[in-house]
């Protein structure tokens, strides 16, 4: 009895030359003796795997083989304990190589022009030995509109921060507040606070208008959704104001979408300080704000920054939040906030 591997053929009882279309080859293979169908399918499966080892071995040039080849193994009379039926054949599959031959390469190869030739001709030529023209993308893409959630204990200077900011720097914009308070003398309604009655900002929340909202001293704040869509859709960054209250809530909607920056005085003193010199508060309400100031700096380490608003020193606590926002810009992997 013979097989058959790739139109090369051994008898299998022994050792013997293997011809291929009429040539011979100086190639002899050893094979275990077929054993009949009644025996252990260990010798087939071996010999099996004894032909597949011989077709995948790179044979002379003489003999070169199609793209894809395949072995078969021709099974005798009567079912075999691998279950295959009378004269039932199964092919295994041999992938030629897809690389191309070394006379492909050298007819595909176009050489460089000369280091003398112009710009223009060598910039053609490496075009045309590499097989593909140079891509004008941006090897980055552009990156995405950030929001800057700005907090920090009442006296740290957020809003001299943020106003200073907005001077300054190009491509951001203030989503301003809106706030059940009075207004102070000097805040301008729309630019600094959206002034709203307790009962307009009530229906303001009915309405599922705002990104966040809390009870801040007995006054609402929130943050209007459609001012942040408005401004991102055109490709601003945009920067909140929140209180500690606020940056958590706004922590548990965006996680780490946002840039959390908690600001702070150079100390305690400072801080108070600036609060008398407000004159906006009661002694009673000023003893409320410092207790609850010292309760919002454990809060720091909750923030991805911390910049401090030293006194006198405005411009320099502003020149971080933008460093900040240029290292945000310049990472790998960016955050992309959805509203």
């Amino acid at each position: 009895m013979y097989y058959s591997l790739l139109g090369l053929n051994e008898r299998a009882d022994g050792e013997g030359p293997i011809s291929c279309g009429g040539a011979s080859l100086s190639l002899s293979l050893m094979l275990l003796p077929f054993s009949p169908p009644s025996s252990s399918p260990f010798s087939a499966m071996l010999l099996q795997r004894l032909l597949s080892s011989v077709a995948r071995r790179q044979l002379p040039s003489a003999f070169p083989l199609p793209k894809s080849v395949s072995t078969v193994i021709s099974r005798p009379a009567g079912r075999s304990r691998l279950g295959f039926a009378p004269s039932q054949s199964f092919e295994l599959p041999l992938m030629a190589s897809s690389a191309p031959t070394e006379d492909a390469r050298r007819s595909s190869f176009v050489p460089l022009p000369p280091s003398t030739a112009d710009k223009a001709t060598l910039y053609k030529g490496l075009e045309a030995t590499l097989g593909s023209t140079f891509s004008s993308a941006p090897s980055f893409p552009p990156p995405n509109p950030l929001i800057l959630v700005v907090s920090g204990p009442s006296g740290v200077g957020k809003d001299a921060v943020i106003k200073r900011l907005l001077e300054v720097r190009e491509g951001i914009r203030f989503v301003v507040t809106a706030t059940s308070r009075p207004q102070r003398p000097g805040e301008v309604d729309g630019k600094d606070y959206l002034f709203v009655t307790k009962e307009e900002f009530l229906s303001m929340i009915e309405r599922d208008e705002l990104l966040e909202h809390a009870l801040v001293y007995g006054d609402y704040k929130g943050i209007p959704k459609q001012q942040i869509r408005d401004y991102m859709d055109k490709g601003f960054d945009i920067v909140l104001r929140v209180d500690i209250q606020g940056a958590a809530t706004l922590r548990s909607i965006l996680g780490n979408t946002a840039v959390f920056i908690f600001l702070v005085a150079e100390s305690e003193e400072t801080l108070v300080k600036r609060l008398v010199a407000r004159k906006t508060e009661t002694a009673e309400m000023l003893l409320v704000r410092i207790a609850t100031a010292r309760e919002e700096v454990r809060h720091l380490k909750e923030f991805d920054y911390v910049v401090t608003n030293a006194e006198g020193k405005l411009d320099d606590a502003v020149e971080l939040v933008e460093s900040i926002i240029d290292a945000e810009k310049a990472k790998v992997h960016r955050r992309n906030v959805q509203i």
